[in-house]
């Protein structure tokens, strides 16, 4: 049974451990590397030992945040994660570790229990949030390298604080980390502005692929194996590819399907509201955010992946225009 605990709670915890492995989730974002890269920065001020966990390396824009964090073989006495909402997302990391896991932190509703204690609070708009408190919490003196961390996981979870899980501590604390220095207007650039040539071409198939249905509610695109091959992007330019459907006039809810390697299909959902991407999501095992959302599929071909989602957004839609006493959205 896993126990819930607080900030305070957590910063006594820590204060009390050493030799500690921060775990990251797999296909790590902003908020899991930015989160544990100033969790593991605070950590070694306080004169721990501490040291990040990653399934495989980060893409390129993100290399930042791990400068002058070496690399370390010591085996840990103490694990926890940041940002992971279910120990399948460890990846090549559960096997090792999930077991052995005693504190994760995170901000997703959907979160599943798997350590021994947890502190999760989902109306914060990033995991990063969290850090920041703890951080506070434990009197570890900010530099610039933490606030960047911080800053980008704040940045990355909110699409440049454009979603509509920000609250006025996001903002405040992002303030915060400029005033310690952090490169805000660089970090929100590489996050969102910077494209490679073959990011611009894999992003132009994937829109032309698009497919609406629900009177233009609903609009899904496809991301197969093959766009990689062909125009050489790598799989980590593509992950805002997800945010585009939902950016169309009119959509409510924006799928996009994604073939992975090993032929798992995996569904990004981003909704406007009055929908809710995790309870759609949930239909499939899947689940999330209000907003972000995602769920898999294993056996079944990218297009049969389409129509499921296909099928779920309009009896989903209808379910919705019935809430609200016929009324359409």
């Amino acid at each position: 049974m896993t126990q819930e605990i607080s900030c305070e709670e957590s910063a006594r915890l820590l204060l009390g451990w050493d030799h500690i492995l921060v775990l990251t989730h797999a296909s790590p974002d902003g908020d899991t590397l930015g989160s544990g890269a100033a969790l593991v920065r605070g950590l070694r001020k306080l004169n721990k030992r501490a040291r990040l966990a990653l399934e495989e390396p980060c893409e390129k824009k993100f290399r930042y945040l791990l400068e002058g964090l070496s690399e370390e073989s010591w085996e840990p006495e103490h694990v926890m994660s940041v940002d992971v909402a279910d120990p399948s997302l460890l990846g090549k990391l559960r096997e090792s570790w999930e077991k052995k896991v005693e504190l994760a932190i995170d901000h997703h509703g959907t979160h599943v229990d798997f350590a021994e204690k947890k502190w999760v609070e989902p109306e914060s708009a990033a995991t990063a949030e969290l850090i920041f408190l703890l951080l506070q919490e434990l009197e570890a003196s900010f530099d610039r390298d933490m606030a960047d961390a911080v800053y980008t996981g704040l940045t990355t979870d909110t699409g440049c604080f454009r979603y509509r899980n920000v609250t006025p501590r996001t903002h405040r604390i992002a303030a915060a980390m400029i005033e310690k220095g952090a490169n805000a207007g660089e970090i929100n650039r590489r996050m969102f502005e910077l494209k490679s040539k073959q990011q611009l071409e894999a992003e132009r198939r994937v829109m032309d692929s698009i497919r609406f249905s629900s009177e233009g509610k609903c609009a899904i695109v496809f991301l197969p194996r093959s766009v990689y091959e062909e125009t050489g992007a790598k799989e980590g330019e593509l992950e805002g590819v997800a945010s585009l459907p939902r950016q169309i006039e009119g959509v409510v809810i924006g799928v996009t399907l994604k073939e992975k390697e090993n032929g798992e299909i995996k569904a990004s959902v981003r909704t406007n509201l009055p929908a809710d991407a995790a309870k759609l999501c949930s239909r499939f095992g899947g689940g999330g955010h209000q907003g972000a959302a995602g769920c898999s599929f294993r056996g079944i071909s990218l297009k049969e992946a389409g129509e499921k989602l296909e099928k779920a957004c309009g009896a989903y839609l209808k379910e919705l225009e019935n809430s609200f006493s016929g009324n359409s959205l």
